[in-house]
């Protein structure tokens, strides 16, 4: 039986894990999806930030690691950012995760990540699983053309007004989703964005993984679908081509001008509804003066 690839003569040497902030991407099911760098990063951290401590603790614990965990949540952020940069300045191994995949991406620590930059000192990504991407491979849409939303808004109404800014989108559109809010989203998406191609992913890399797809009217209404748990991933597939009105390019823009400059807004409308960048970045600059 060959050795295992960490203790194989012919793998790569581990490299030195020196000072910096580290963003450790976590299992998102399955504890055997931790890479080789990350239990490295891991087991050399001299304090490692995590969004709840027992779910890191038990992480630890089934890979017989032992780390100084404090927490790291949207509640502790600040703290935890004072800490992070303080640590690094003295030299030490500064980890960051989230509860399961990469951190940032809809989870906590962007102003952790956000003060070391600042302070100048290194941050280093440690790759790994990601329930956006695995989803995103098993869903059988068009993954040359991507555009993440994160979580939709839990109001309904809210919902569909966010919604619509992708109406006229051609790409595929991935969301996260929670278990309770899924048949209303899934209704509204069908109401807002029509007739499209989609699939839900659930309990990615767990025994009961499920990829259910069809189009977002069937998925609404289907069974497999009923009293669905934690966090899900939704899949979106391109619409149709059409001309943007005016109105989808002003709901548009004022979308993107709640969270963005209108250099930018204008930059992401552009994208979505294929129009040209000079022109809505004057719209954008009259939408803000109003």
């Amino acid at each position: 039986m060959p050795a295992p690839l960490s203790t194989s003569p012919t793998a790569p040497p581990p490299r030195p894990v020196t000072a910096g902030l580290y963003l450790v991407a976590t299992p998102i099911g399955n504890l055997r999806d931790i890479t080789l760098r990350a239990l490295d990063v891991l087991s050399a951290a001299d304090l490692v930030l995590a969004e709840d401590t027992r779910v890191t603790g038990k992480l630890l614990s089934a890979y017989g690691l032992k780390a100084r965990l404090e927490r790291a949540d949207d509640h502790a952020g600040a703290r935890a950012a004072e800490r992070a940069v303080a640590e690094i300045g003295e030299g030490r191994v500064v980890a960051l995760v989230s509860d399961a995949g990469t951190p940032l991406v809809s989870d906590p620590g962007y102003v952790v990540a956000r003060a070391v930059i600042e302070a100048g000192l290194p941050v280093h990504p440690i790759p790994g699983p990601s329930s956006l991407l695995a989803a995103l491979s098993v869903a059988g849409l068009p993954s040359d053309r991507v555009l993440f939303a994160g979580f939709a808004p839990a109001r309904s109404g809210a919902r569909r007004t966010f919604l619509e800014s992708f109406a006229g989108g051609r790409e595929t559109l991935v969301l996260f989703e929670t278990g309770p809010r899924l048949r209303e989203s899934l209704t509204d998406m069908a109401e807002v964005l029509g007739p499209r191609p989609a699939a839900v992913a659930r309990e990615l890399t767990k025994l009961y993984e499920t990829c259910v797809r069809g189009t977002l009217a069937e998925l609404a209404v289907h069974p497999a679908l009923d009293g669905p748990k934690g966090e899900i991933v939704v899949v979106i597939g391109p619409g149709e081509a059409r001309a943007a009105s005016a109105d989808d390019l002003d709901r548009a823009l004022v979308e993107a001008l709640v969270r963005l400059p209108p250099g930018e807004a204008a930059a992401e409308v552009a994208r979505q509804l294929d129009q040209p960048r000079k022109a809505l970045y004057r719209r954008a600059l009259e939408l803000k003066a109003r």
